[in-house]
């Protein structure tokens, strides 16, 4: 789990994503602000949207300090499983800063986009065509129906 920035409307948004170690795209979400309550509601959302592959063993961070907190906030309530392991070991993240690479070209150097709800939709379908791309054609449905593929 990481998030890089872009640009919305003139000012800094974070884009949290979370994948496997295998590269595939588990989730995203982009907010306003990086905090606490970001990182926890995108954490809540990510854990409750992949009840198919079941809980993770592992969770892999950088050092952000608002992470380790929010882990920390969902295994007290529940959301997270206690075992759930938390490393915050910048090398272990390279999986994913090399997937925002990716993101960081599509978008060019301008990177930006007029408002939220524009980025979002945007940023959907350019996750959808990726996830296309790995192989993982089931894992955004468009259409709002999650089902489960062989």
């Amino acid at each position: 789990m990481d998030e890089t920035y872009i640009r919305v409307g003139g000012r800094w948004c974070y884009l949290y994503r979370a994948i496997t170690a295998g590269g595939h795209t588990l989730d995203f979400y982009l907010s306003p602000k990086r905090n606490v309550a970001a990182a926890k509601r995108f954490l809540a959302k990510t854990l409750r949207s992949n009840t198919i592959t079941g809980s993770p063993r592992v969770i892999n961070t950088d050092k952000a300090p608002s992470l380790a907190r929010a882990i920390a906030e969902l295994k007290s309530e529940g959301i997270c499983p206690p075992t759930v392991e938390h490393r915050q070991v910048k090398y272990l993240n390279n999986v994913i800063e090399g997937d925002h690479g990716r993101l960081k070209r599509i978008l060019g150097p301008k990177g930006a986009f007029k408002n939220r709800t524009s980025a979002y939709r945007t940023l959907k379908g350019m996750e959808a065509m990726h996830s296309l791309r790995k192989g993982q054609g089931a894992m955004f449905d468009l259409t709002g129906n999650r089902t489960r593929t062989r």
